[in-house]
């Protein structure tokens, strides 16, 4: 279980009434709603809040859960003061000091951000807020984007929010806000939210929609106390989500380590026994400088400058007793990159790989190039991959071994070496990842 779901289950059983035990000496839903709409009256009547059309009855077949006996589901719209916005017809002129004009851009992880937001001037503040100006303990709903990623006003200071988003206006007296907020929080409303959005090409979603959310409604005594025990929560839900985190990084992390692990003990002689009878890597070692003579000689290869000494300073651990240091030159037939010229492309022909074909660590011969069979014939052997080969990428994605495990014929660009070796394959190219 993530963190987040770890969440959405402690508010699914706080909203179903199961997060701690009813006390009847607490009142009843019912009793206050009812106080609820007497204070909404008195608003209206002292011209607060305007009068609204009634919402539609709940029916049975909305209802997504059952709910304790003293409990009772309502709509959204009934148990705050209202839920309003700006006026869509008239865009505020942005100025460069005025008050903040805030849009879901302005959302921090855990608030918003009015000192960066953009500013309206004084008019346009005191003509969008006659409609609806937020206050502290409200909510920012969010209609477009990220719809109902949900910011509580934590400031006094004045600010509008912009038409993409509503306010939620808590009634203070009879609703405690921080339990409209993880309602507002909860999983049904992200159901609620699926039910009612507009599938347009910005998706939306209406005010009169918001309204309408399912609102299962405990009495306010008990609101309090489940605030009390999600926020008693919410630290172990932190501390669990540090917890995941590291356990995801380590998960992801595993992989690539152990190899890298696995692979070091390869080349520092850690990952199997030394057996005297198997010879030593100096003796190997004169095998292949014998080797490598005969092949100058037949002309096969050219001969190279001898590489520097290695210097202790350069030795970067130890090694077992029979292994010796040497460098990776004077264990393969030749190193070469590809032509510094790039060649003329054709429409077919012999493929030429760039680091797009290799870069996933294997042969990709998907929207290769093409050079002719001529240019192919003029390459020197060092420069031709042939099968037991690797290709190493030295530019870009540079320091990927590529094996070459087939006959085809191609050539690359200059970003690339070609090593022709004269160990294992396989150990080579596993030397390469370490």
């Amino acid at each position: 279980m993530t963190p987040q779901e770890l969440k959405n289950s402690i508010l699914q059983l706080a909203i179903q009434g199961k997060l701690v035990e009813q006390r009847p000496e607490e009142g009843t839903a019912e009793e206050l709603y009812r106080q609820i709409q007497a204070e909404k009256q008195r608003l209206i009547k002292a011209g607060t809040i305007k009068k609204e059309k009634p919402l539609p009855e709940i029916t049975e077949d909305e209802k997504p859960f059952d709910i304790p006996e003293g409990w009772m589901w309502t709509r959204l719209n009934n148990v705050v003061l209202m839920v309003g916005d700006i006026d869509h017809k008239m865009p505020p002129v942005v100025v460069s000091n005025g008050y903040p004009y805030i849009s879901p851009l302005d959302f921090t992880t855990t608030g918003i951000d009015y000192d960066h937001a953009k500013q309206i001037g004084k008019e346009d503040f005191e003509h969008l807020s006659k409609k609806c100006k937020p206050e502290k303990d409200d909510i920012v709903f969010p209609r477009y984007g990220t719809i109902g990623v949900i910011r509580t006003v934590d400031t006094d200071r004045d600010f509008l929010v912009s038409y993409s988003c509503c306010t939620i206006k808590n009634i203070q007296v009879h609703m405690y806000p921080k339990f409209v907020l993880f309602v507002l929080e909860s999983g049904m409303i992200r159901t609620e939210i699926n039910r009612y959005i507009n599938k347009t090409t910005q998706p939306n979603i209406g005010l009169m929609s918001i309204q309408r959310f399912l609102f299962p409604l405990p009495p306010l005594a008990e609101q309090k106390r489940i605030v009390a025990k999600i926020e008693e929560l919410l630290p172990y839900i932190d501390r669990y989500e540090k917890a995941w985190s590291k356990l995801a990084d380590f998960n992801k992390r595993f992989p690539v380590d152990l190899q890298k692990s696995i692979l070091q003990m390869a080349i520092q002689g850690k990952l199997v026994e030394q057996r005297p009878e198997e010879g030593t890597g100096e003796e190997l070692y004169q095998k292949i400088q014998a080797e490598k003579r005969r092949l100058i000689k037949a002309g096969t290869i050219k001969k190279e400058k001898p590489l520097p000494e290695i210097t202790e300073d350069e030795k970067p651990f130890d090694i077992p007793g029979g292994w010796i240091w040497c460098r990776l030159g004077d264990v393969c037939k030749s190193i070469a990159d590809g032509d510094h010229q790039p060649p003329p492309q054709e429409q077919s022909g012999i493929p030429f790989l760039v680091i797009s074909n290799v870069s996933s660590g294997k042969l990709n011969f998907d929207s290769t190039r093409y050079v002719s069979d001529e240019y192919f014939a003029s390459l020197n052997y060092e420069r031709i991959a042939e099968q037991g080969d690797i290709l190493f990428t030295v530019t870009g994605s540079y320091g990927i071994p590529v094996k070459v495990d087939c006959r085809l014929k191609f050539c690359f660009q200059r970003h690339m070496a070609l090593l022709k070796l004269m160990l294992d394959w396989d150990y080579i190219y596993y030397l390469l990842k370490s």
